[in-house]
């Protein structure tokens, strides 16, 4: 828009951001407005400009717009209305730039983000600024950390968000982070439970162990003691065969 109109005649941009020129004199050493009869060719120049800008902004605007500026005198303030109708005052840029870069923070939970988006939603919408479910639902789901992917997919895939209200997603987020924080509240006694068990199996091995050990020992002392036993009998089966022979030598 702003070339479009300095295309067309560059005193026109100056008369809408400066504001337009009127017609004084001097009286007195004040500046006051001239009467239309004391117009000169130069202020019918300027009041056609200022009547031009004017006409080439209302070319320009939806319906709409022109009734918000239409009750204006001047091309500067439609210009003013327009920006501020668009853009925003700085306090509305600062808080769409909140917006824009809202993202979760390290370590919050669900409520606590919500919050604070809430916060920037409610304030954007005191000032005008208003945003559909669908724009608030996408938003939220943008801003979760990169933990909430998984999450974040089964929504998307499982809702439409063009009508899944906000209040929705929230609960179904908190449910998830409930369900998130009870299994890491449970996976320290699985552990505690796991090196338990694991204690005790060393133990009974260790036991097993020592069992092994002393069934080895009495079977060898039972070996061995069986083996001085049978060479007790030998040797005395020997002795006796050697009594036997003596007593049947007969000497003549």
């Amino acid at each position: 828009m702003t070339i479009f109109i300095q295309s067309l005649d560059y005193q026109l941009w100056n008369i809408i951001t400066n504001g337009p020129e009127i017609p004084i004199k001097l009286v007195d050493g004040q500046r006051i407005l001239k009467m239309n009869n004391e117009f000169n060719d130069h202020d019918y120049k300027l009041l056609q400009l200022n009547a031009k800008a004017k006409r080439v902004i209302f070319c320009a605007l939806s319906p709409s717009e022109f009734n918000c500026v239409s009750s204006l005198d001047s091309p500067k303030k439609m210009l003013d209305r327009l920006m501020v109708t668009y853009e925003g005052t700085n306090q509305v840029k600062d808080l769409v730039h909140d917006y824009e870069l809202f993202t979760m923070l390290e370590n919050e939970n669900i409520s606590r983000m919500y919050a604070r988006f809430i916060d920037i939603i409610n304030a954007l919408k005191g000032l005008g600024k208003v945003n559909t479910n669908h724009e608030l639902v996408s938003k939220i789901l943008r801003c979760l950390q990169k933990s909430w992917e998984p999450k974040v997919t089964t929504i998307e895939e499982a809702k439409d968000l063009s009508t899944l209200p906000l209040e929705d997603l929230l609960g179904s987020l908190m449910t998830h982070e409930l369900r998130i924080s009870d299994q890491a509240k449970n996976e320290p006694k699985k552990k505690t439970i796991a090196l338990k068990v694991s204690k005790d199996e060393e133990s009974d091995k260790d036991e097993m162990a020592l069992l092994t050990k002393r069934i080895r020992r009495i079977l060898l002392d039972k070996k061995n003691f069986s083996k001085k036993q049978s060479k007790k009998l030998q040797s005395k089966g020997d002795s006796n065969k050697s009594d036997k022979d003596e007593k049947e030598v007969i000497c003549y």
